[in-house]
């Protein structure tokens, strides 16, 4: 404890806040364990993105129980494969609520999966914290009967990104043409709505759209129409798995185009199962700051040893979704709704949570407001892109 409050005194720090929230006599103090779920697709498709998920949120179990637990009591997550279906989140949903020992939930990871399991979590009073459902109809839906929202994100909605996508291709990139293919379900029709929005605003013709499904195999004659078209650059709204088909068979059929995406796009398996076509590859990204002496920089070190691989913002955004549940529960104690009034009240400009990738703070909706940057894909691997917006 003495380290901890010296770390204080030195400045804000990402664990020692929690800790000692956690740590000190107070409404959670217990002993034995408390359990928090984790919903993600831990197989299947995506299941690299529910990897990402878990091991953010195992580093900061590990932390906390290291230092003492939760005022005492050993963190135990407890992992749902979701699959990213809506209604496999569904069923994980229903079992979450039935298990009374769990305080709330680290997910969905998939805006369409969040957004199926969220009625049950209104219903039955569990709060989840999402680290990447991006998804603007969630803050729509996000409300029980009296009004209380019950989920809370860690991240920016899609209608930011896709503003920031749209701004970035017509005064960065200064591109005047492109084609949107994008998936049919909430993360690709969000950002499509917020994309288009933003490209009239900006003078950027959207030459084609066309949209797909998850699991498709073959986007060649989407891809050709497109090409004659004549666009400068292929924005593809959807997860990692499709867009590396696409990026293949758009280079397959001539489309040599800069492609964009937006955070979805931005793992290791993109770049893995488009090879060479990932090239040229343009999204957004959440912001992490990992400059020295920095909170991120700390917990990327502590990730590398504990996992043997660089962390990324999915870790990292997992690791703070875990972190402010459990500091909502150390103030709350053993109770759901009252886990969910300590998330609500971290408002801005009021009393919030230092995470490892910036503060966070929920507006009345439960969103958070994050920043972006763009990355990009060069010699095989993600940089930083070289032109950035103010």
């Amino acid at each position: 404890m003495r380290e901890i409050l010296r770390s204080l005194a030195a400045g804000p720090s990402w664990a020692a806040w929690l800790l000692v929230c956690c740590l000190v006599p107070g409404p959670a103090r217990a002993a034995g364990t408390v359990r928090i779920a984790v919903a993600a697709p831990l197989t299947g498709s995506y299941a690299a993105a529910g990897e990402d998920i878990k091991s953010g949120v195992l580093l900061l179990v590990e932390t906390v129980n290291a230092a003492g637990g939760l005022a005492g009591a050993t963190v135990e997550p407890v992992f749902y494969d979701d699959l990213c279906e809506p209604r496999e989140a569904a069923n994980v949903a229903a079992a979450i609520a039935r298990d009374p020992t769990v305080l709330g939930v680290v997910g969905h990871v998939c805006s369409s999966a969040h957004l199926a399991a969220l009625p049950t979590y209104l219903r039955e009073g569990v709060a989840a914290v999402t680290p990447t459902a991006t998804s603007v109809v969630i803050s729509a839906r996000n409300r029980d009967e009296d009004g209380h929202v019950w989920s809370f994100r860690t991240i920016y909605r899609d209608d930011y990104q896709g503003k920031f996508l749209a701004k970035y291709m017509a005064k960065a990139l200064g591109l005047r043409k492109v084609a949107l293919l994008y998936e049919n379900n909430d993360y690709g029709l969000g950002l499509k709505k917020s994309f288009l929005k933003q490209a009239r605003r900006r003078g950027l013709a959207v030459v084609a759209v066309e949209a797909y499904k998850k699991g498709d195999l073959d986007f060649t004659a989407l891809l050709t129409k497109m090409k004659s078209a004549g666009p400068q650059g292929l924005f593809i709204a959807g997860y990692y798995a499709e867009a590396a088909l696409i990026a293949n068979q758009a280079a397959t059929v001539g489309l040599a185009v800069p492609k964009f995406g937006a955070d979805a796009l931005d793992s290791p398996d993109f770049l893995r199962l488009a090879g060479p076509a990932a090239e040229n590859t343009f999204m957004t990204a959440p912001a992490f700051d990992v400059s020295p002496d920095s909170a991120g920089s700390r917990f990327t070190a502590a990730f590398a040893q504990r996992f043997g691989r660089e962390a990324d913002w999915m870790n990292a955004y997992a690791y703070d979704a875990a972190g402010v549940l459990l500091a909502a529960a150390a103030k709350a104690g053993p109770d759901r709704a009252k886990i969910r009034a300590a998330l609500a009240a971290m408002r801005p400009r009021a009393v919030g949570y230092a995470g490892v990738a910036g503060p966070i703070a929920f507006d009345a909706s439960g969103d958070c407001l994050r920043s972006a940057f763009v990355k990009t894909v060069k010699n095989g691997a993600f940089v930083a892109a070289p032109q950035q917006l103010e």
